[in-house]
């Protein structure tokens, strides 16, 4: 970060090299970075440009990585993405996290994209609440003065030329959440230049006027014909020989990580237009950068210049080190740049354009010595884990010098984490420092074993820093400014390498990981996790009594350190029954598992939904979150710590099936939440969709997404059908109207569409209230659509054959009724219906209506009452 503001003159040179590798600090646990000599030419020729953009959009996935790719390596301009949020409230199409697990996952994709196509990555703390029709929907509940700081809080840091929305600031955009990113941007434009804005800002940054702003469009926002001549026009299709790869190329693997959204895309090549409609600043007639000088020249650095143009000029692809002693020079000389207005008194008076460029260029000055280097450097944890409190971890740290260059390595520096608002480079000298003073031998590996203290408060884990705090519906949580903007947590500890060159010291900070090699993949990193001394998990998403029968509640304790020992509980709401009132443990081992269980029932308790929580005593001290992994193979390990709580639902509901069959589509929890109710649930394969297989089912349900997802079903959907013809009942989930495996998924027509009702609890209509469905066996009224979680539905039928029958109706508010929630057909014996009703996040979360309603789906037809 660049917070001049915070740094005397004194802390300068010791933090003026170090800066720009704060970013590295991150948890996203990669192998440490290797640069082929064409990478390393490529970041040579970007020194010489001073220059900066920065893209604008609402979700993880809304930008345009062809852009982005075309700016960071064509045109060699810092190219940042600001997303306004996570994409929690997105689907999944790899597993069954939503919400903020969701948001998570999406974050990683993002920078997974971002190490792809050279962009970096920043955020507002905005949620993702689900689909939003308009902005005016939209910021009811977004704080709009909130993401609008954020926004003008990376402008100001990140002191953009230009900005770049992807959308427009009207209903073309198609969502309330990208009308709003578009119109947030046209006010940071202004904002970020004006002191009046957010001058609690000013403690860190300046104020910073970008030099205009444009709206990235193309023939998807135009009206059929519209001339589009009046735009600026750029080439992001040119091939770029130093890496092999067209931006087409390259945009579509980044593009590719958007895996849980299902954004797999294919590479363009060949020319590729984009379109740039100004929407504010000078105006600009050829060239989005017109009017801006991005040479040294910006900077009165014309002796940086030549410099690096030397090095430019003699540089080795095959021996990349002879360039070292010419960077090293450039070096030095960004050093007395930034060092020569800077006051001596504490607080600098102003931040200029050089101090920003000439801080900036050297961290990537830093980066290139090392890679001219080809310095490899990293420190391993003995275990992927470490107890919050007093507490130490065994580190493995490696030193290699892969080139003909003396390297020394002088010492290691123990850097702790720190508050952000006490120092903003979060880190600070620590414990442990050790002298090294030894020489590094050409291609021969020095390994350290060190134990490094961590001294985390108990309540500090890894937590994502955006979910610590408590948050609103639209908002997350930061308190502290410096956080605000960041892509995840820094590392939870790094050690600093202090190496020497030709005389010259430098600093290389490196986060502690764990590695692994996995018989499949390969050689894996994953973040140093802190976690509780014992972490809560409670088996099961929700608790659903239809009866005064108990359940076994089963909660597992995982020990974040040896010698764990305390006592466990639950807490339940008034009129509820749990037996044992406590259970003692004593867990031997760090990471080991001890699972017991109580015995829960309704007791008399009122009907509704409720809470359940789990709390652990250890010391006094009690802990009340679990711990979740997420682990997926295009992004790095993820540790969350969710509060140790499941939904608990006494409901006056009656079944009369037994056997159901389940489908996994993208992946959700309703066969969990159908358990819950009594039934038995046998999860199929492909391999069981033949009648012969099926008749044995009540129903057979299809989870989200599956006519999207299980290929196999182009060729089965007749032993569907057949099942249902013979007496059988099939519930289809929603499905993406893009992208079926097959062109009909029901046996008469029905036409998918992206129509929803995002309002949750929406008033419903009953268009046919003596239809089974309503009645049978549970009686439905409109009391069961309330408490429903972030959208009513999704994905509905636009229009559909006579044969079926639509049961329920309903729409956001000035919007037409929507009728295809729920449509019944019967075919031959049985029946198939088809909802978009979003039950795969209500059952989860514990309404009771989206029981009793979802129940009487799956019961349509029978008779017997259990």
């Amino acid at each position: 970060m660049h917070l001049l503001r915070r740094l005397t003159r004194a802390a300068l040179p010791a933090l003026l090299f170090t800066h720009s590798l704060i970013h590295s600090l991150t948890a996203s646990a990669q192998a440490p970075k290797t640069y082929s000599s064409s990478e390393i030419l490529l970041g040579l020729k970007k020194l010489n440009v001073l220059g900066s953009a920065l893209y604008i959009a609402a979700h993880p996935d809304d930008e345009n990585t062809r852009l982005i790719a075309y700016l960071a390596n064509g045109r060699l301009l810092e190219t940042g993405y600001l997303s306004c949020t996570r994409g929690d409230g997105g689907q999944n199409l790899i597993g069954p996290e939503l919400r903020e697990q969701l948001g998570v996952i999406r974050t990683q994709e993002l920078l997974a994209a971002r190490r792809i196509d050279g962009g970096r990555q920043f955020f507002t703390r905005a949620n993702d609440f689900g689909f939003s029709k308009t902005p005016d929907e939209t910021f009811t509940i977004w704080d709009r003065e909130q993401v609008l700081a954020d926004m003008v809080w990376v402008i100001r840091q990140r002191r953009p030329d230009v900005l770049i929305t992807r959308f427009p600031p009207d209903a073309r955009a198609g969502h309330g959440h990208h009308t709003a990113s578009a119109m947030l941007a046209l006010d940071a434009f202004d904002a970020a230049g004006d002191p009046k804005r957010f001058p609690e800002q000013l403690k860190y940054v300046e104020v910073w006027q970008p030099k205009r702003l444009f709206w990235n469009t193309g023939s998807f926002f135009v009206k059929p014909g519209e001339s589009m001549d009046g735009y600026l026009k750029v080439d992001a299709g040119q091939y770029n020989a130093l890496l092999g790869q067209s931006y087409g190329e390259i945009a579509a693997r980044s593009r590719s990580q958007h895996r849980s959204q299902g954004f797999g895309a294919a590479a363009t090549r060949g020319e590729a237009i984009e379109y740039l409609q100004q929407m504010k600043g000078d105006k600009a007639k050829a060239d989005p950068f017109e009017g801006v000088d991005l040479s040294w020249n910006r900077v009165k650095g014309a002796a940086v210049q030549k410099l690096i143009d030397d090095v430019i000029k003699k540089y080795d692809p095959a021996n990349p080190s002879a360039s070292v002693a010419g960077l090293l020079k450039v070096r030095e000389t960004l050093m007395r740049m930034a060092l020569r207005d800077a006051p001596a008194n504490e607080n600098l008076a102003s931040y200029t354009d050089e101090d920003f460029w000439a801080r900036e260029k050297a961290g990537e000055v830093q980066q290139l010595i090392g890679a001219c280097l080809g310095l490899h450097l990293e420190a391993i944890a003995a275990s992927p884990s470490v107890a919050a409190g007093p507490s130490a971890t065994r580190v493995s740290v490696e030193a290699l010098n892969r080139s003909k260059e003396t390297v020394k390595f002088t010492a290691i520096r123990n850097w702790k984490e720190t508050s952000y608002e006490q120092n903003p480079w979060g880190a600070g000298p620590g414990e442990g420092d050790t002298t090294i003073n030894k020489v590094l031998v050409q291609n021969a590996p020095l390994v350290i074993k060190t134990t490094l203290p961590m001294g985390r408060p108990l309540t500090a884990t890894s937590q994502p820093y955006w979910l610590v705090e408590p948050a609103t519906t639209g908002m997350y949580g930061v308190s502290a400014q410096l956080q605000r903007g960041e892509p995840e947590n820094s590392a939870a500890r790094s050690l600093r390498f202090v190496i020497e060159v030709q005389g010259k010291s430098l600093s290389f900070d490196v986060p502690v990981q764990f590695k692994r090699t996995d018989p499949v993949y390969g050689e894996l990193y994953r973040p140093l996790t802190v976690v509780p001394p014992v972490a809560v998990n409670i088996g099961g998403r929700a608790y659903a009594f239809a009866d005064q029968q108990a359940k076994t509640v089963p909660v597992t304790l995982k020990a974040g350190r040896a010698d764990a020992r305390g006592t466990v509980a639950l807490q339940v709401p008034a009129g509820w029954k749990v037996e044992p009132a406590s259970i003692a443990f004593d867990i031997k081992n760090k990471d080991e598992e001890r699972t017991v269980s109580f015995q829960l029932s309704p007791n008399g308790a009122a009907l509704g939904a409720g809470e359940l929580r789990a709390v652990a005593t250890v010391d006094g001290q009690a802990y009340t979150r679990g711990i979740q992994r997420i682990d997926y193979p295009h992004i790095p390990v993820q540790t969350l710590f969710p509060e140790a709580v499941a939904p608990l639902v006494k409901l006056d509901l009656k079944r009369r099936a037994d056997e159901i069959g389940y489908l996994m589509g993208a992946g959700d929890e309703v066969p969990d939440a159908l358990r819950q109710l009594g039934y038995r649930v046998s999860l199929l394969g492909p391999d069981d969709l033949s009648a012969d297989k099926l008749k044995r089912f009540d129903a057979v349900v299809l989870g989200v997404r599956a006519y999207n997802t299980v290929d196999r079903l182009r060729y089965q959907q007749k032993e569907l059908l057949e099942y249902v013809e013979k007496g059988g009942n099939l519930v289809v989930q929603y499905t993406v109207s893009r992208g079926t495996v097959l062109p009909d998924i029901g046996p008469y027509p029905l036409k998918l569409s992206n129509e929803r009702v995002t309002v949750e609890n929406a008033p419903v209509r009953f268009l046919r209230p003596q239809h089974p469905v309503l009645n049978v066996p549970n009686k439905i009224t409109s009391q069961d659509f309330q408490g429903w979680q972030q959208e009513q539905g999704l994905y509905y039928p636009s229009s559909w054959d006579a044969k079926y029958q639509s049961i329920i109706s309903s729409n956001d508010p000035g919007e037409t009724p929507k009728d295809g929630a729920i449509l019944v057909a019967d075919y031959g014996k049985g029946h198939y219906i088809y909802t978009g009703l979003s039950f795969f996040r209500e059952l989860p979360a514990g309404v009771p209506g989206a029981y009793r309603l979802f129940t009487n789906l799956i019961e349509l037809g029978k008779q017997k009452v259990n």
